[in-house]
C-alpha cells in the first residue's frame, strides 16, 4: 500500500496536465499512487493522460459533476492513509511530498499538513504569499488557523495532504457547494484537528488560468452557508473575521452582478471592526466603479502586479 494517495481533479486542462503529472513523477518521495478523476472532459485532457503507462497512475472516468464530486470519488477510490490533493493546472516542486511526509512524522496527530505555495504570473513573476503573524521561517502547528490564514490562505487545493481518516469523522466534499468547497472542507478540519505548516516553499499556482468555474456568473454559483458556522462564530472571533472576509468578497461579487439584495443580505451580517476602512470605501463605490476597477485588477495580474483590497 503506498504512503500517499494523490488526487487531481480534471476538467479540460488539456494545455496544463501533463506538466502536472511529471511534477508528480518528478518527486523525491515515490512511494505514492496517482489518482485522476476526469470529470467529463470534452478536450484532450483523457488522451494525454492515457498517453502515461504507470502503474501509479489510475484514472477514472466520471460524468461532470464538479471538483467535490471528483475529489470524493478519488477520496474513495485511494489506498492510501494520507491523501495529498493536487489541481490539474497546478506544480509541485520536487521536495512537496517529501516535506508533507516529514510533517506527517513530526506532526502525527495533524488534520491539514500543509506547506507554502507561490503564484506565477502570466509574466513569469512570482509571488510569494504572507500570512498574519507568520515568519518566513515558521514550521510547526498553526496557533490560530483562522487569524494567520488572511490575507492569503494557508491551506489551498494544491499545497497539502490530509489523513484519510480525518475524511470519515467529518465527511467529504459538500457537492451541493459550486464555489468554496475547499475553503469548507479546511474550516471543517480546522474546527476539530491542528494544522501543521512547513516553512518550504514546494507547490506553484499558475495565477493566470481561469477555470470554467470562475467565468460562471456569481448568479449561477452554488455558495458555502455561512449559517452552517453561526455556533462556532458565535465563540471564536478569529473564524467570525476570516468569514467575513469572504462575506465581503461575495458582497462585492454580487453588486457587481447587479444584485443589491444579495449583496446587502451578506454585508449586514459582517462585524464593522472585521473589514478594513479601504474595503468598506471600495463597497460602496458605484457599479461601474467596481466592473473598472475588476478588469483593472485582472489586467495587472496578468503582468505580475498582486494586490489583497483585505490587506
Amino acid at each position: 500500500m503506498a504512503f500517499l494517495s494523490v488526487i487531481i481533479p480534471l476538467y479540460n486542462k488539456a494545455d496544463y496536465i501533463k506538466n502536472t503529472i511529471e511534477s508528480v513523477l518528478n518527486q523525491t518521495f515515490t512511494d505514492y499512487e496517482i489518482i485522476i478523476i476526469n470529470d467529463g472532459s470534452t478536450d484532450k485532457s483523457k488522451d494525454i493522460v492515457l498517453e502515461y503507462n504507470d502503474e501509479r497512475i489510475l484514472f477514472y472516468d466520471q460524468e461532470n459533476q464538479g471538483a467535490s464530486a471528483a475529489r470524493n470519488l478519488g477520496i474513495e477510490k485511494s489506498k492510501s492513509n494520507y491523501i495529498a490533493f493536487l489541481d490539474a493546472d497546478d506544480l509541485w516542486m520536487p521536495n512537496h511530498l517529501e516535506t508533507l511526509k516529514c510533517l506527517i512524522q513530526i506532526y502525527p496527530n495533524a488534520g491539514i499538513f500543509a506547506s507554502r505555495y507561490q503564484l506565477i504570473f502570466k509574466n513569469g513573476t512570482k509571488y510569494i504569499p504572507k500570512y498574519n503573524g507568520i515568519s518566513a521561517d515558521f514550521e510547526g502547528v498553526i496557533p490560530d488557523f483562522f487569524e494567520k490564514s488572511l490575507p492569503y490562505p494557508i491551506a489551498t487545493s494544491s499545497s497539502i495532504a490530509i489523513p484519510k481518516f480525518v475524511f470519515e469523522t467529518i465527511g467529504n466534499f459538500k457537492t451541493s457547494i459550486s464555489s468554496g468547497q475547499d475553503v469548507d472542507m479546511w474550516i471543517r478540519i480546522a474546527l476539530n484537528y491542528p494544522v501543521v505548516f512547513s516553512n518550504k516553499i514546494t507547490a506553484s499556482y499558475l495565477h493566470y488560468i481561469e477555470n470554467s468555474l470562475s467565468k460562471t456568473p456569481i448568479r449561477d454559483k452554488k455558495l458555502k452557508d455561512f449559517n452552517d458556522y453561526k455556533l462556532q462564530e458565535e465563540s471564536n472571533p478569529s473564524l467570525k473575521k476570516y468569514l467575513d472576509v469572504y462575506r465581503i468578497e461575495y458582497a462585492l461579487k454580487y453588486k457587481i452582478a447587479g444584485d443589491s439584495k444579495k449583496a446587502k443580505e451578506l454585508l449586514q451580517n459582517i462585524l464593522k471592526e472585521n473589514i478594513s476602512f479601504k474595503t468598506k470605501v471600495i463597497y460602496f463605490l458605484p457599479r461601474y466603479v467596481l466592473i473598472f476597477l475588476l478588469k483593472l485588477k485582472k489586467l495587472l495580474r496578468k503582468n505580475g502586479f498582486n494586490f489583497s483590497i483585505y490587506q
